[in-house]
């Protein structure tokens, strides 16, 4: 179908400028289009992978990638299942655990939390907590002094700061003379924490392990252990192994187990704003057709001619499948090289214009992200290129049909 005068016509007729000023306006609309389309495309997806890169990366400076915990969550020997897991050459980190939960209450105002019993030597390994902190100090949590550690929307909403007494209530009951009561333990602030992400700085807190015990009358036990990996992503793929090496005597979990919802809804937001864009490539496609629709009618006397002199209905189709093709191949490739590099520099390009204009697009007192983060894959830049040229070559193949159907006798009666 492409012979090299189909080519040369085609090429022709995108280079000439056209006596319908309006289909030359249409054409460039298109290109224009399908450029938009693949640039917002680009953009788009590189600042979503972004945002969840920066909260996967702050979910998993407090969450384990991989957590091994006993049936009964009563875990009694914990270092030998760390000297037995430290031995995969993925396992870079292992610390033991007490989970529970409780209230904390302070000048009458209460919130839930999720209590964390640590190891304060050994949980760097496996978690940033020790980093996060924006107050006090990691080093006070020491076995038997009955300190704490919170995050500092927790702190905020209970009007507490380092070295004030706060109260938790465990779900645990106490018999008493009096009757079953809570049981209720004072505890000194030792330091306030910032993750960035809600679910940690709202509720969870961080003590001794052996305050812990002593608290949720685990004494000698733990309720799991909790494992960093070289590559988050290879976590699920290691659950099955670890497990193996453990006899299938405790239960093994990922963090994409334990998170699987967020995530997963993160994909589904993801793949339905992918769609939702390409839409825009779609109606820069359509205007293709129209394009070259008018550009059929325009020139169906150039095509009876062109069929007098020899031209094949499959060559008539050559030409404008040509025509259609650069406009697409144009668009597409403009947008693909902005989308790229405003990808790749949005990061600067961003605090710039907001230093320009006095604005504040993610102000910090409102998002847990101030930034706007970008993380581009090569790989979906490819297929958002080679889908829109895909696209764009499809479009044209109606109107070079229609092209190729004009019969000479007819296009030339009049003139």
């Amino acid at each position: 179908m492409f012979k090299p005068v189909e080519l040369f016509i085609g090429l022709r007729y995108t280079r000439a400028k056209r006596r319908n000023h309006f289909i030359s306006f249409i054409s460039l609309f298109s290109m224009l289009g399908i450029a938009v389309g693949v640039w917002a495309l680009i953009v788009v997806l590189s600042v979503m992978n972004g945002f969840q890169k920066e909260v996967r990366d702050r979910m998993l400076g407090m969450s384990s990638h991989i957590t091994i915990s006993d049936f009964s969550n009563e875990m009694k020997q914990w270092q030998p299942i760390i000297d037995v897991v430290s031995s995969h050459p993925q396992v870079i980190g292992a610390a033991p655990y007490i989970s529970g939960e409780g209230m904390m209450t302070m000048s009458g105002q209460v919130q839930g939390v999720m209590v964390r019993g640590i190891l304060p030597q050994m949980e760097p390994q496996v978690s940033s907590v020790e980093a996060k902190m924006i107050k006090g100090s990691y080093e006070s949590l020491e076995s038997g002094k009955f300190r704490i550690i919170i995050g500092s929307e927790l702190a905020h909403s209970l009007s507490v700061d380092v070295g004030d007494k706060i109260t938790l209530i465990t779900p645990e009951a106490s018999i008493s003379p009096a009757g079953v009561l809570p049981r209720m333990k004072r505890f000194t602030v030792g330091g306030v924490f910032e993750v960035g992400y809600h679910q940690y700085d709202s509720g969870m807190v961080f003590m001794h392990i052996d305050d812990a015990a002593r608290l949720y009358r685990m004494k000698g036990m733990v309720s799991g252990v909790r494992l960093k990996v070289k590559d988050i992503y290879a976590a699920p793929n290691m659950t099955r192994p670890l497990s193996t090496l453990l006899n299938d005597e405790y239960w093994v979990s990922d963090w994409s187990y334990r998170h699987a919802n967020y995530f997963r809804a993160l994909k589904i937001e993801k793949t339905m704003l992918a769609v939702i864009l390409f839409l825009i490539v779609a109606v820069a496609a359509f205007n293709i057709v129209s394009t070259l629709v008018m550009v059929v009618t325009d020139k169906q006397s150039d095509i009876a001619i062109l069929r007098t002199l020899g031209l094949s209905p499959r060559g008539v189709m050559g030409v404008f499948i040509v025509q259609g093709t650069v406009n697409g191949l144009l668009g597409t490739l403009f947008g693909g090289l902005v989308g790229v590099i405003t990808a790749l520099n949005i990061d600067s390009w961003v605090p710039a214009i907001e230093n320009a204009l006095g604005i504040d697009i993610l102000p910090s007192s409102v998002y847990y992200i101030s930034e706007l983060p970008s993380d581009m894959h090569w790989g979906e830049v490819g297929f958002i290129v080679l889908a829109a040229f895909v696209l764009s070559i499809l479009s044209t193949l109606y109107p070079a049909w229609r092209g190729a159907r004009i019969q000479p006798a007819e296009a030339l009666r009049y003139e």
